[in-house]
């Protein structure tokens, strides 16, 4: 009863451990996914507002209906929104383009903007900001955007 035998062509082999050394993640994939939680957030702190992952995708609704989609695959961060009002001005910028499925016709806009580019959050948040505007509705929680200065 001396412990455990092992037959005379068995072969004990063994296999020295690897050094383990942390993986070192691209700077600039962390900051595309910093962008992405940074937006989400902002999307969320909207009256209503909750997220959804309908095709795998996250979208962020209100009531229901999608006002931005939003996401990074590491080597771009995408941001799909409807902006009735600056759609034109957007659409002059490089890395955007009218949205597909014939959603581009109603002031959508999708947003690719490429790793390792310093990401324009204010100008995302203005967008999220009017999508939520536009898909939302007048609602009394929100303040209305006005033209004019009071004095």
């Amino acid at each position: 009863m001396g412990g455990a035998r092992h037959a005379p062509d068995a072969r004990v082999v063994f296999i020295a451990p690897t050094p383990t050394v942390p993986r070192k993640r691209g700077r600039a994939r962390d900051d595309l996914r910093a962008a992405v939680r940074s937006l989400r957030t902002f999307a969320l702190k909207y009256p209503g507002a909750a997220e959804d992952f309908p095709w795998g995708e996250r979208t962020i609704k209100v009531r229901g209906k999608i006002f931005a989609f939003l996401s990074e695959d590491g080597e771009k961060l995408y941001l799909t929104v409807k902006l009735p009002h600056s759609s034109d001005a957007a659409l002059g910028l490089p890395f955007t383009s009218p949205t597909r499925y014939r959603l581009g016709r109603s002031g959508w806009v999708s947003a690719r903007f490429p790793r390792g580019s310093a990401i324009p959050l204010d100008l995302f948040r203005d967008w999220i900001a009017e999508s939520y505007r536009a898909v939302a509705g007048p609602h009394p929680a929100l303040p209305r955007k006005r033209g004019r200065v009071k004095r």
